[in-house]
């Protein structure tokens, strides 16, 4: 089972970290693990290369594997309301992932 974890700071999306594999295939062909996986590299692309930031990213390949993305502190008002709707858009796209698969991808949040 893949299991993210958005982490929350008074009311703000401040990372998050996703672990394991979704099972609901082989390796290679499961389509909940490349949905989880695009998505989070969606929003890596876009936090890092398109706006600009350097949010944290760390990867681990060994069993279970493990990304864990952080985003920096200080952001000006605007840049902190354009990374909140992706943190939060990417937290609707993974519940509704659930919804579909629940026995592949479990959604957390922790204070």
């Amino acid at each position: 089972m893949t299991t993210v974890t958005f982490r929350t700071d008074g009311g703000r999306i401040t990372g998050f970290t996703s672990q394991g594999h979704s099972g609901h295939a082989e390796a290679g062909s499961d389509i909940v693990c490349a949905a989880v996986t695009s998505a989070i590299r969606y929003l890596e692309a876009t936090v890092n290369d398109v706006l600009g930031l350097a949010a944290s990213v760390r990867v681990r390949d060994t069993e279970p594997p493990l990304i864990a993305f952080r985003l920096p502190g200080g952001l000006s008002a605007e840049l902190d309301d354009t990374t909140q709707a992706l943190m939060a858009g990417l937290m609707v796209y993974l519940s509704q992932l659930h919804s579909e698969y629940p026995d592949a991808v479990e959604v957390y949040e922790e204070t």
